[in-house]
């Protein structure tokens, strides 16, 4: 590892997870993952340069109280820095509610007579009785009845300190939250979304999230390009800028 690479644990946090997140593909089914949280850079760096955007984004499966929500929690999974823009930037939002509308958030990829074990393997495949978008739909309105009891406010309108605990508690999945969560598991949920945010943050933009090849660009990956085998072995850093499937580049 590089003195850079040392300096910039979200980077290389972002690079190990490349190992574990199909870059080209959608959504993936497994449940495991660890909380996201970005050490801030010096206040003396570069500012950040978003992603392009050339339209708003319009929700196609979530409501606009949900629609809030997945734009406040990525915000904060994968927050913008010195290294360049989040989730949020990247589209993760978008890339989560497209795949809302695919077979994979209805379960048709997976058997799902059961029985479910939470703590199996994720080779053994998914392990809830319930789907992707039942547990995106249950989740957060369990995460905003939390906020609510806890100042008045759903998660979206909570400042950014607060959404980071709320998020910590959340992967904790601990018995004090486990009051608000009794349709879904909060360590479920969460998972879910994180793994989702990842994914968004990577995937190719063909699926709607990492606009301008940003998440493969702060990692230094070729993305989609036809032959960049010389350069495997050479232990430098790739000089091209990312290819997308569509042939846009970063």
């Amino acid at each position: 590892m590089s003195d850079q690479d040392q300096d910039n644990p979200r980077r290389d946090f972002l690079r190990k997870s490349l190992t574990l997140i199909p870059v080209v593909t959608v959504a993936s089914t497994g449940l495991g993952g660890s909380m996201l949280m970005a050490t801030p850079e010096p206040a003396q760096a570069a500012p950040v340069k978003p992603a392009p955007n050339d339209k708003t984004y319009e929700p196609s499966y979530f409501t606009a109280e949900e629609w809030a929500f997945i734009n406040a929690a990525v915000e904060r999974l994968i927050p913008a820095d010195a290294q360049g823009p989040g989730a949020l930037e990247a589209g993760a939002p978008e890339y989560i509610d497209r795949q809302m509308n695919t077979p994979y958030a209805s379960g048709a990829l997976w058997y799902m007579q059961g029985p479910f074990n939470a703590d199996a393997a994720p080779e053994m495949g998914w392990q809830s009785k319930l789907v992707p978008k039942e547990i995106y739909r249950l989740g957060i309105a369990a995460t905003d009845a939390w906020s609510k009891a806890f100042n008045g406010k759903v998660f979206a309108a909570q400042d950014s300190a607060t959404r980071d605990d709320m998020l910590r508690r959340l992967e904790a999945g601990g018995s004090e939250v486990a009051a608000h969560f009794e349709a879904v598991p909060a360590k479920i949920f969460f998972n879910l979304l994180l793994q989702n945010t990842k994914e968004g943050f990577f995937c190719d933009p063909i699926h709607g999230g990492n606009k301008g090849m940003v998440g493969w660009t702060m990692i230094g990956f070729p993305g989609a390009r036809a032959d960049f085998m010389d350069w495997v072995e050479r232990n430098e850093q790739y000089p091209f800028p990312a290819v997308s499937i569509r042939g846009e580049r970063a």
